[in-house]
């Protein structure tokens, strides 16, 4: 009807322009009586006016023309609807030959709403260019309003005198016309095409729906008969063609998926290839520099082996949680790498007992993928399911106990059991009672879930291992080669990584299980939902939101220390103040990030924030004028650095080594073994004796008398001697010797040197010995 409509513009306007002759002869001698007695009114219009109304009317169908055409961006649109329809045919042809597994149907719900949405933004630019075209034909149309065009069209005479521009004007016309036809039967065609394909997303939508339906936890009908009263009609020849068929499907439906992916999964490869370089940086370094043998006193389990399979470990963990709704074919092959990858690690590792079980555990995993992926579900798979459950349900009795002594995490592994065991014994039942869909789904989440949590322990012990590398290379560049308590650091380390390795796991599980969905969907209402108090409206996940990033500030704060090699144990000579110094600008710049972060995340509105400052100004004003106080002077210290951590100083009646320095207080190691808290405020308001604020060292005495025959010279340079075979003394600068006392035989010495603020009595035992032995074998004696 569009189309038969523009015609008939089109049509009229031809009939207009060239063939116009109605009542022309009398409207000729009409106007020749008429003019007669307007010798001197207005004259007609011009040839150069009948020139640009003929220009004007090609301009205008030329910019229509070009307008009509399709440019780059409608051709990229076709393009899409191309790519579209591939993967609608692609799902199609699957949902009607693949086994009705959850993990796929998952991933057809997915891709089909993508292609909804799609469809829907197609189908929304082909109206949009619809319209373009009849914007274009009107003003086409609008032609016929040029009254000095219809005039020229009117007069015979001056027509043909204008008959080139004419015959070029119909040979736009003619081009426009038809390219008008041709691209408006394009768009409805496309059009059409696109409300067929809505029509057969909504229909596989609507039976993949089903078969998720079918599959949940809450639906008891029956779904295949019960296991006693079928009879395995499927032929045995077919069975072979069955499998190759659904090896097929499979393979199109994770083929499809990888390239869908491929973004994502590169930018996993790319970092986990900064990390494999990153290790191995580390590792070369401590080898090259003669460190080798100390990595196995951190006791590494997996990072002695190699960077390689841990990196790939970590790869695989994270490519598991973050493609939940990747096809069965994909997710279990990424599961079964990674379980041979854990084979590789756990050799020599693992008893040769647990390593059978592992073994063993595999297999059945294996014969599990193999089943729910390639075999029709009939009598063959449903007793196959069955004995595979048997066998995990004997595992889980007897045989996993040999697996929880090798894992670093064994309180997790005991509810992994739990839920193993559970799962299978439900599985036997629903397959007994014809719920095959709902029995498949939970062997498998029965396996994957004891797998994962095995997974998962290696994960964390391989991060932990990383730290600690990190930390020990960070060390030995600082020159600081003694061994800390890496196990006690780590019990500290994996407490914020278990939350995490917890929220995998149980996420995987409710993938798995086909619940995952509505529980985020759940929580995501519930955190969502608007709440007012008064004039107040917040949500409860920006609260927690709020609190969570607090949280995170605090943690990344407190263990940022540890990426700089900083443990409360270090050796207080090689302390690095310029690093303490960076450490604590880190530190502030991270809570400071954090807080404003989660202000920002907790979506308060800036009146109620200003509300809120006022009210923190009043309580500033009433009682919290030292806690402020305390936290600039922080903050002050921090940038001013009249002390550092690691420096040796004396506050009022208080002396000691600095230990540690927060915003709002600065601890003392006082020599008794004493912890001195003092409040940054104090500290800036009395006077500090710092003895190591350009160096360490300090200038020493020793006072004592010589007896015996020999002259000052003679002493002197066995003072020096006995001071320069002193590795505690520091020879650079030189040494000091006075006479309080001279008399035949009897000298009375005072010797100024300088050492170690750090090991100032050690250094002064160690010269008063020394300088006895000196002048003993001199036959000289030595009181001091």
């Amino acid at each position: 009807m569009i189309i038969q409509k523009r015609t008939f513009y089109f049509f009229s306007l031809f009939l207009l322009l060239f063939f116009s002759q109605l009542n022309y002869a009398q409207e000729q001698k009409t106007a020749k009586k008429e003019n007669r007695g307007r010798l001197f009114n207005d004259t007609t219009a011009t040839d150069s006016d009948y020139l640009m109304a003929i220009e004007k009317a090609g301009e205008v169908l030329e910019s229509a023309y070009n307008d009509i055409d399709f440019a780059g961006d409608t051709r990229h649109l076709f393009g899409d609807m191309k790519r579209t329809e591939s993967k609608l045919d692609l799902i199609l042809a699957s949902l009607k030959g693949a086994n009705p597994n959850v993990r796929n149907q998952q991933m057809y719900r997915i891709v089909l709403q993508e292609i909804q949405q799609e469809l829907e933004e197609q189908n929304k630019a082909i109206n949009d260019r619809n319209l373009n075209l009849e914007n274009i034909k009107k003003r086409v149309i609008d032609l016929r309003k040029d009254k000095t065009l219809i005039t020229l069209l009117k007069d015979t005479i001056r027509r043909k005198q204008f008959q080139k521009e004419f015959g070029n004007l119909r040979r736009r016309y003619v081009a426009t016309d038809s390219l008008m036809t041709k691209n408006q039967t394009t768009l409805n065609n496309k059009k059409r095409l696109t409300v067929q394909r809505k029509i057969s997303v909504s229909n596989a939508l609507a039976t993949v729906e089903s078969k998720l339906e079918k599959s949940g936890i809450s639906i008891f009908k029956k779904e295949y008969p019960s296991l006693w009263q079928i009879n395995d009609t499927a032929a045995k020849k077919r069975v072979t063609h069955n499998i190759k068929a659904k090896i097929i499907i499979e393979e199109n439906v994770a083929a499809y998926y990888l390239s869908y992916k491929a973004g994502g999964l590169i930018t996993l490869c790319f970092f986990m290839g900064l990390l494999f370089w990153y290790i191995s940086r580390n590792i070369k370094y401590l080898k090259t520099n003669g460190y080798a043998e100390n990595l196995l006193l951190l006791n590494f389990k997996y990072l002695n082996r190699g960077a390689l399979l841990p990196v790939l470990v970590i790869a695989l963990n994270i490519a598991v949680v973050t493609n939940l709704y990747a096809p069965a074919l994909f997710l279990e092959l990424i599961q079964l790498f990674l379980l041979g990858v854990l084979i590789f690690l756990f050799k020599n590792q693992w008893s040769g007992v647990a390593m059978r079980n592992w073994l063993f555990l595999l297999g059945l995993f294996f014969a599990l993928c193999f089943l729910d992926l390639f075999i029709t579900i009939g009598l063959l798979q449903r007793f196959a399911f069955v004995a595979i459950n048997i066998l995990g349900i004997r595992y889980g009795l007897v045989q996993i106990k040999t697996l929880k002594e090798e894992l670093y995490i064994k309180g997790f592994f005991k509810w992994a059991s739990i839920i193993f065991i559970g799962l299978n014994v439900l599985s036997i039942l629903y397959n007994l009672f014809g719920r095959v869909s709902l029995s498949n789904m939970l062997s498998l989440t029965a396996f994957i879930s004891l797998t994962q949590i095995v997974a998962l322990s290696v994960l964390l012990k391989i991060i932990l291992e990383i730290i600690l590398l990190q930390i020990y290379t960070t060390r030995v560049k600082r020159g600081i080669e003694k061994m800390f308590d890496y196990e006690s650091l780590s019990d500290t380390l994996k407490r914020p990584f278990i939350i995490v390795i917890s929220y995998m796991w149980l996420i995987v599980i409710a993938s798995n299980l086909n619940i995952w969905e509505s529980l985020r969907s759940s929580l995501t209402k519930l955190l969502s939902h608007p709440n007012t108090i008064g004039s107040i409206t917040f949500t409860l996940g920006n609260i927690v939101l709020f609190f969570i990033i607090i949280w995170a500030a605090h943690l990344l704060q407190k263990y940022v220390a540890y990426f700089f090699g900083e443990i409360d144990d270090e050796n207080e000579e090689n302390i690095n103040k310029r690093q303490h110094s960076k450490l604590l600008i880190t530190r502030l710049v991270v809570l400071i990030s954090g807080y404003l972060l989660a202000v920002a995340a907790s979506g308060m509105p800036l009146d109620k924030l200003s509300i809120l400052l006022g009210a923190l100004g009043v309580g500033v004003g009433l009682g919290l004028q030292n806690i402020v106080n305390n936290f600039v002077s922080g903050i002050i210290l921090i940038f001013d650095k009249p002390i550092q951590v690691g420096d040796v100083v004396e506050i009022s009646s208080e002396s000691g080594r600095i230990k540690s320095m927060g915003l709002r207080t600065t601890k003392i190691n006082a020599p008794n073994g004493a912890e001195i808290i003092i409040p940054n405020g104090n500290l800036l308001s009395q006077n500090i004796t710092n003895w190591t604020y350009t160096d360490n060292f300090k200038l020493v005495e020793i006072t004592f008398e010589i007896n015996g025959e020999t002259i000052p010279e003679e002493i002197n340079t066995t003072v020096n001697e006995t001071l320069a075979n002193l590795p505690l003394v520091n020879n650079s600068k030189p040494s000091q010797i006075y006479y309080s006392s001279i008399s035949d035989g009897k000298y009375k010495l005072l010797i100024k040197f300088w050492c170690s603020i750090y090991r100032t009595e050690e250094t002064i035992s160690s010269a008063r010995q020394e300088l006895y032995v000196s002048f003993k074998n001199k036959g000289l004696t030595f009181s001091s």
